[in-house]
């Protein structure tokens, strides 16, 4: 297993918005606005997710640590936050604003200029108690990619009964290995 190291996790953090252009940009609607069923995400709703989380969570919950350490919880953060400002836009324009405020939230983590010891700060999670600073970066790095996976079972998901009997043999199909709304 590989340690949580800033430089490796900044080069995960900085390949996101660019997969995401590659993998969604001028696709049809029927698969970014197709979702799993019941009250679950679209492509599109992750997508705002992923922008509303890089404002709102991993680099003001940095600062949070540096500032308070763990005399104070983070303030909770609004999972369902990124459908307030989605409404109007088009998948273009969120993924434009995904590489834009990625870019300005690593430049942000850069200037923090973040030592050893800082990483090791503790804060504390309202809900999942202590953490480090390095803790918090390392899954801000794996939420990106719980949410890549995440829209690539909700775009197979569209082919579930095309692929016909060749669905035994997609496991992207059969994945429950986490919530299909976050």
């Amino acid at each position: 297993m590989m340690e949580a190291n800033l430089d490796t996790t900044i080069a995960l953090l900085e390949r996101t918005p660019k997969a995401l252009d590659a993998m969604l940009r001028d696709l049809p609607d029927a698969w970014t606005l197709s979702n799993e069923g019941g009250d679950t995400w679209t492509v599109f709703d992750v997508v705002g997710h992923l922008i509303h989380a890089d404002h709102d969570d991993w680099v003001p919950r940095a600062r949070w640590i540096l500032d308070f350490g763990e005399s104070k919880p983070f303030p909770p953060f609004d999972r369902g936050g990124h459908r307030q400002f989605t409404r109007g836009k088009s998948l273009a324009e969120l993924l434009d604003e995904f590489a834009q405020v990625r870019s300005e939230k690593l430049n942000e983590l850069r200037a923090l200029n973040l030592q050893t010891a800082d990483l090791a700060r503790r804060g504390q999670h309202p809900a999942l108690g202590s953490a480090t600073l390095s803790q918090l970066l390392a899954t801000w790095a794996a939420h990106d990619l719980n949410h890549l996976h995440q829209i690539s079972r909700i775009m197979a998901t569209q082919y579930r009964e095309a692929v016909g009997p060749w669905h035994k043999y997609l496991g992207v199909m059969h994945c429950n290995g986490h919530g299909a709304s976050a």
